[in-house]
């Protein structure tokens, strides 16, 4: 595969965007291994990152091959490699194929319980890519296809489900479902034209973006709970408040009026709030009470 293509394939399935999910379920591995009085192994952390990328890569393939047409006809998403002719539907099959076989491969290679899990967790990324056509809350289920992941990695290091996983589930479903309503105000009309559906579509923008901010505020509290039930030390109370402040600053950049900061809402905030979590909280494990 020549260097060209490789860079067609990355922006396909837009690999810098791992950052979002990868520290959240390094955060779960972090924890699983603290509440076993140590920390995960180098291998396992390996195969964790391995799981992560072949699961989005999997995922991100299969939601461009299944949105192939809409985005042909959205002015927006006509330039993306599948509907460009940039790469071929087959080479999209073959690559979600191989994709998935990297996370069940890494899967075995983390415990038999991650090992049967496997399907499942394919199988509700890829729904993801068919939700908009039915409901306008797919943005939740985009939500929770991330939102597993530190739940995955602590069965991943433990072989079992603590509760309190759960919480951070939740919140990562939160986070990335609100901020994927506010990137679904630049689709409104298409959504409208094509019979897609939305949050933004069915409440219109300035309700959509409250909407969005009351469940980031939400992600939010949910944090608080975690770092009490794991009675973290400071770095992890400081990574909340980091947190909720860059939250703030996405939603100041969004209004209904006015999208043009999209892109430094979506990417850049979101990205450091991923990776300032992962070091704050990660410094929390290490620092215990």
């Amino acid at each position: 595969m020549t260097k060209s293509r490789i860079r067609v394939v990355l922006e396909m399935i837009k690999f810098e965007h791992s950052v979002f999910a990868l520290p959240f379920a390094l955060v779960g591995a972090l924890l699983a291994a603290r509440a076993a009085g140590g920390f995960p192994s180098w291998q396992q952390i390996l195969w964790i990152v391995v799981a992560m990328v072949g699961a989005r890569s999997a995922a991100m393939t299969m939601n461009r091959i299944a949105d192939i047409e809409f985005d042909r006809r959205n002015p927006r998403t006509a330039n993306r490699a599948l509907p460009a002719g940039h790469l071929s539907l087959g080479f999209a099959w073959m690559f979600t194929v191989a994709a998935s076989a990297l996370l069940v491969i890494a899967a075995w290679r983390l415990n038999p319980q991650a090992l049967e899990l496997s399907p499942l967790a394919l199988a509700i990324l890829f729904l993801y890519s068919y939700t908009k056509r039915f409901t306008a809350w797919s943005h939740f289920v985009l939500g929770f296809c991330l939102g597993i992941s530190p739940a995955a990695a602590w069965i991943a290091i433990r072989g079992s489900l603590d509760w309190r996983m759960l919480i951070l589930s939740a919140a990562v479903t939160l986070w990335v479902g609100g901020f994927d309503v506010l990137y679904a105000c630049q689709d409104v009309d298409f959504d409208r034209s094509a019979g897609l559906h939305s949050i933004p579509k069915r409440f219109g923008v300035p309700r959509a973006l409250e909407i969005a901010r009351v469940m980031h505020l939400a992600m939010v509290a949910l944090l608080i709970w975690l770092a009490t039930t794991f009675h973290l030390a400071w770095p992890a109370w400081v990574g909340i408040a980091v947190v909720a402040l860059l939250l703030g600053y996405e939603h100041s950049l969004v209004k209904p009026n006015d999208l043009s900061k999209m892109n430094a809402a979506f990417f850049s905030v979101n990205g450091y709030i991923s990776l300032l979590f992962l070091l704050f909280w990660g410094a929390a494990v290490a620092v215990r009470p």
